[in-house]
């Protein structure tokens, strides 16, 4: 008999395995309706994400308080999360109609409303990807409020160490404070995080607002007082999934009226029968790509296209950004604010009112069926397979169904990369579900080389889904780009846009079994370098050339200019 051998685990597996559990405990909390994150019932998915330590939230399984990572979280949560000791998952039951004010994180589209001194309810409207997301950063700061919690505690009785009193005076102060104040409430902050007084520093106003400039102080104060009083009073925090959310989630509710709003308003205005191009992507390239340079020539004269439109996406550039919607609307585009609760808003091109000598692509050649574009602003993860399987199905009008006369899905968006930097181009041949046995062969319409001699490095290969980008780390994703898998890029949502562009070409036959496909992404970070995952910043002017370089192949293609 052989000798069984005491294999190890690699860091790949074992953070493969963790991302696992993670999900495995997340969907059997939200089953269960309710869990404490810092007690029992939360021990799995604490250390489930300190075995896993995701690059996103840096030294999560050191005694040192995280700020970088902190930072990125709080962009993502509700102002005032942090002061909240129960936080209610919920579906769109009607907050709207009240007279509880919507708080919409910076960085995340999704309504939040603080019910009183200790609640935060948050609506889950995009579907599962959205609960993985608010349960992970949710978990962190938790953990983090623990480490603040360790510093300052001296005993079980609650006596308080020197430093948290002078930081407890002033964060509670009203008004903005001095240099030579904040410079002493930083030292005092420095000591209880962990952290150097020039590290604090460094990111103390990237906390703040107009309104509270010192918020940074406000945050470390609630999360450790809250940290205090679990410990000392017993009084844990607790998580809840309201029962109209577990009832309604993967029902496609929001999806379904999103995509009727859609094709009703298609079917008001004749083009119900017309060829039609769906492109994922921001609510203003695709406009900007066909109209913003005849509008603004005058304006920008002598200036490349490029530069137009690193000026429109400047912040405070409204006035030139109004100017090219308003001439779009009057010429073929139709805007549609999103109401579903999906949180996608979506325009749509009739590009037989569009004027070819007064747009970017005066050579165009559409012929007599003039096509129509669907632009769907980006959705969240999972929310990607509900949207688009839902506008894929045929129109239901009385007893008739009409099929869509869908000729292409596009879909352009920020990815990880894996080799190489910030803005470059990654074109995937494949995605692959991560946790999942699921991977989806396509063929692109785009390629490597359409993207050459721009001075813009590209890549293209497998891209992995990830089931979320705040949980990934350098062993991981190494194992994925090392690999035979060799992937190139992560990202949230591609596996499910494959998934439901073939279920609806190839098995239930509702579009056009030939439909084609383009996908390409543009660099947002790479994971891989330390210092360059997305907690370390946004994109800035960066992302501008490669977004418009990939919305102008893809209209090129549609638009059939060679």
């Amino acid at each position: 008999m052989k000798e069984i051998k005491n294999i190890s685990r690699s860091r790949a597996q074992e953070s493969s395995a963790a991302i696992e559990r993670l999900y495995i405990t997340m969907r059997h909390l939200f089953n269960r309706g309710f869990y404490k994150p810092m007690g029992i019932s939360g021990e799995t998915l604490r250390e489930a994400l300190l075995e896993l330590r995701p690059e996103i939230y840096g030294t999560i399984a050191e005694e040192k308080v995280e700020l970088s990572g902190l930072l990125y979280v709080i962009e993502r949560l509700p102002v005032g999360i942090e002061e909240c000791r129960y936080i209610n998952l919920t579906s769109d039951e009607g907050y709207s109609k009240s007279h509880f004010q919507a708080i919409v994180p910076p960085k995340r589209r999704r309504n939040c409303y603080r019910i009183d001194e200790e609640q935060m309810n948050v609506e889950i409207t995009r579907g599962r990807s959205d609960i993985y997301d608010i349960l992970t950063h949710l978990t962190f700061i938790f953990i983090e409020s623990h480490k603040i919690k360790d510093r300052i505690l001296i005993d079980e009785e609650g006596k308080i160490s020197r430093d948290w009193q002078k930081l407890e005076q002033a964060a509670l102060q009203e008004k903005k404070l001095t240099q030579i104040e904040k410079e002493k409430a930083i030292s005092h902050a420095a000591n209880v995080l962990g952290r150097t007084f020039v590290e604090v520093l460094d990111i103390y106003d990237s906390f703040g607002t107009k309104e509270k400039p010192d918020r940074f102080l406000h945050i470390i104060y609630w999360l450790g007082k809250i940290a205090i009083e679990e410990v000392v009073e017993n009084n844990k925090r607790t998580i809840t999934f309201s029962p109209i959310l577990r009832e309604r989630l993967g029902h496609h509710i929001h999806g379904e009226i999103w995509a009727n709003n859609i094709k009703e308003v298609l079917n008001e205005n004749n083009l119900l029968g017309r060829p039609i191009h769906i492109i994922s992507a921001n609510m203003h390239s695709v406009m900007n790509s066909i109209f913003a340079t005849h509008v603004l020539k005058t304006k920008f004269k002598g200036q490349s296209d490029f530069n137009i439109f690193e000026e429109l996406s400047k912040q405070g550039a409204h006035d030139v950004r109004d100017k090219v919607e308003a001439f779009a609307l009057q010429h073929g585009m139709f805007s549609l604010p999103d109401h579903s609760g999906t949180n996608i808003d979506v325009q749509i091109f009739d590009t037989a009112k569009i004027d070819w000598i007064k747009s970017a692509f005066p050579n165009a050649k559409v012929g007599k069926d003039n096509p129509v574009i669907i632009v769907m602003d980006y959705a969240f993860g999972e929310q990607a397979y509900e949207t688009i399987d839902e506008l894929l199905k045929p129109y239901k009008t009385g007893d008739d169904k009409i099929l869509l006369n869908v000729e292409s899905v596009s879909i352009m968006g920020k990815a990880g990369i894996l080799e190489g930097g910030k803005g470059d181009i990654m074109i995937p041949n494949a995605h692959i579900n991560e946790g999942t046995a699921d991977n989806y062969f396509f063929e692109n319409e785009l390629t490597a080389a359409m993207f050459e001699g721009n001075d813009i490095p590209v890549f293209a290969g497998p891209m992995i889904t990830v089931l979320g980008t705040s949980l990934q780390n350098k062993d991981l994703l190494k194992f994925f780009h090392e690999s035979t898998w060799g992937v190139i890029g992560l990202e949230m949502e591609g596996a499910y846009y494959q998934k439901a562009i073939q279920s609806a070409s190839k098995i239930r036959k509702s579009i056009n079994p030939n439909v084609k496909v383009r996908y390409a992404y543009y660099a947002s970070d790479n994971p891989l370098e330390t210092g360059s995952t997305l907690a370390s910043g946004g994109l800035g002017t960066t992302g501008v050339k490669p977004t418009y370089l990939i919305t102008i192949k893809i209209l090129e293609q549609i638009f059939n200019v060679k």
